[in-house]
């Protein structure tokens, strides 16, 4: 077979190659999300790859500080959505205009039957009471800390976590008498915790920004778009969320 003839027949195969990768790109998007956003954000997903037939969601669940740190670092990711400004201001030169799209506030997670016997806030400050928290870098982290300031406690935590989910498995566990987590993870938990609520008055509120890379396809902005809709809303609403 001559070169001529090789070519002819080589070069259609690598544009067809170039084409499926480029539908790949535009029919697959990733999504970095806040570790209590996991159940509302899984649904959120299924609904719009139902609505949008051929896309798909690769969701990437962590603590916003470790994944703000990650977009910082080069990680392919196009959109973002934080359970904090300041968070999502991490990594701000490479994110289109956030909206803020949920709000969440703290309770206080403890193991079925509460064998501390916690009743308040205020209990937390006895020094015989195992509490764990997220680290401060971690959203839930700050919240726990304003928190704390807020009611003027001085609470010494026994492991300060990655994100809240790592909290609420340490208390389904039983490894600590209390852990602080959003009042939207005590539904994730089902039957296997129990938790003390914290007044209005004394708690503290965080607002979730939600943002496209850059360099995001199309697709990642119509989920943005439909996590910002009614039909979104209606899903955070579900799971505990309140709308901005």
């Amino acid at each position: 077979m001559n070169r001529a003839v090789l070519t002819a027949l080589v070069l259609p195969f690598a544009l067809a190659a170039c084409t499926n990768n480029n539908d790949d790109a535009a029919t697959t998007i990733t999504v970095s999300a806040a570790a209590s956003l996991t159940d509302a954000f899984t649904e959120i997903g299924a609904e719009f790859i139902q609505q949008n037939p051929g896309t798909d969601i690769r969701f990437n669940f962590a603590g916003s500080s470790t994944l703000a740190e990650q977009i910082n670092s080069g990680a392919p990711v196009d959109v973002f959505a934080a359970a904090s400004t300041t968070a999502m201001n991490r990594a701000a030169d490479l994110l289109e205009e956030p909206e803020l799209f949920a709000v969440n506030s703290l309770t206080i997670a403890v193991p079925r039957s509460n064998p501390a016997s916690i009743e308040t806030l205020s209990d937390l400050t006895n020094p015989s009471i195992t509490i764990i928290v997220c680290n401060a870098p971690v959203p839930c982290g700050e919240a726990a800390h304003a928190l704390f300031e807020k009611n003027e406690l001085r609470v010494t935590p026994a492991s300060l976590e990655r994100d809240v989910r790592a909290v609420l498995t340490k208390v389904v566990a039983d490894e600590a008498d209390a852990g602080i987590i959003y009042r939207t993870d005590v539904g994730a938990a089902g039957q296997q915790i129990d938790f003390i609520d914290i007044p209005d008055a004394d708690n503290v509120r965080t607002t979730y920004p939600i943002a496209t890379t850059t360099q995001a396809p199309e697709l990642a902005g119509a989920f943005v778009d439909y996590v910002l809709s009614d039909t979104g809303q209606a899903v955070m609403r579900k799971w505990g969320f309140e709308s901005p």
